[in-house]
């Protein structure tokens, strides 16, 4: 049998489903939540970083609410969320604390990914609380989503997450062992998956519709996570979540469940956005020193090396940083806007905050948002 990925991955991102959260509806399963902050202490203890991505607040709120049936009109599912995700963080928040470990809630909705200056906000507010080694608890903003901006479910979601942070795995918890090549429920012939490609067409073709009438999900929206995930080289494990210590398992090799693997690694997976990138905004052409660094030392580029800059672009769009002859050295997302940029070229980082009335990064381009070319 092959090791699980989830041994090898120092960044991962952990989800889990409603029918796990409110034990199928019936209200916040808090067992389980203190099993799984247990899990993800003994985890964090021994260095990997973990993101939580948590469904359940509108299953929650219903159960607050007193509501029988999950309500159709959007309202309705807005008012049951805000409800419900008061039950949900002070739940986890409670749950970690018994671990001596710190939370924080993080509710996204599609437009913050999609939208490059909140994408990287959201990305540095993340790695930055990982660094702090606070455990982010992450949902979706049900209150103020709408069909436009709706993520839609929380597999989606914690794969867009894993590409954020560049987590090098996405694992997903849910009420099923994991992956069968038919519905086990109607074919007696249903073969279990262990081991598969993400993104393979026939993986769509096993999964069938949603299971559950707790959440939104069901096992194509976790197939079609795991193809997600491995657009930036990460691997997906689905598995279950009443299977009794499952993190560590997964985290000490055991098998479990269905792993998906990613065939890109991370870096060139990064390295073929951002050198695939057409629309670049805009060009800093940098001194000798600057360009050598960037070249030999794989650092920073740093304001103080700046020497021009060229065209407009605001905060994480992708610009290219050129040597003193003109040649296109690297690529990566800015830190500042053109109109900062010119303003603080030539200046040391500890002097950006007297520049421009505050300071967003030490850095114009962090060394993990560049490639060389």
């Amino acid at each position: 049998m092959v090791a699980s990925v989830v041994q090898q991955s120092s960044r991962l991102v952990v989800k889990v489903g409603s029918s796990l959260v409110t034990n199928e509806g019936r209200g916040l399963d808090h067992a389980a939540l203190s099993r799984w902050a247990a899990e993800i202490a003994a985890l964090n203890k021994v260095g990997k970083q973990v993101v939580l991505v948590s469904s359940g607040a509108i299953a929650e709120g219903l159960q607050r609410l007193g509501w029988k049936a999950r309500p159709k009109a959007l309202h309705e599912l807005q008012a049951a969320a805000a409800v419900g995700q008061m039950g949900l963080v002070q739940a986890y928040e409670s749950c970690f604390r018994e671990h001596g470990l710190k939370t924080a809630q993080i509710l996204l909705t599609h437009e913050d990914l999609a939208d490059r200056t909140r994408y990287l906000n959201a990305r540095s507010t993340l790695l930055t609380l990982l660094s702090l080694g606070v455990i982010p608890i992450i949902n979706e903003n049900d209150t103020v989503t709408t069909d436009e901006i709706k993520v839609g479910d929380n597999d989606t979601l914690g794969s867009l997450v894993t590409n954020l942070i560049e987590a090098d795995a996405l694992v997903i918890l849910t009420d099923q062992k994991g992956l069968y090549t038919a519905d086990p429920r109607k074919d007696p012939n249903a073969q279990f998956v262990f081991n598969a490609d993400a993104g393979t067409p026939e993986l769509e073709e096993m999964a069938g519709g949603a299971g559950s009438s707790v959440g939104t999900g069901g096992m194509i929206t976790k197939i079609l996570a795991a193809k997600r995930a491995a657009r930036s080289g990460a691997h997906t494990v689905i598995a279950c979540g009443r299977e009794g210590d499952v993190l560590q398992r997964l985290a000490n090799g055991e098998p479990i469940g269905t792993q998906l693997i990613a065939r890109t690694s991370p870096l060139a997976a990064r390295k073929q956005w951002l050198a695939d990138h057409l629309q670049l905004r805009g060009s800093l052409t940098l001194d000798a020193g600057a360009a050598r660094a960037l070249l030999q030392e794989g650092v920073s580029l740093l304001p103080v090396g700046v020497v021009a800059v060229k065209g407009e672009f605001l905060r994480g769009d992708v610009v290219s940083c050129c040597d003193d002859d003109g040649r296109e050295i690297a690529r990566g997302l800015i830190n500042y806007s053109a109109d900062e940029a010119r303003r603080i070229m030539r200046v040391p980082s500890k002097q950006i905050e007297a520049v421009l009335g505050y300071i967003d990064e030490p850095e114009l381009i962090h060394r993990d948002n560049l490639v060389l070319l």
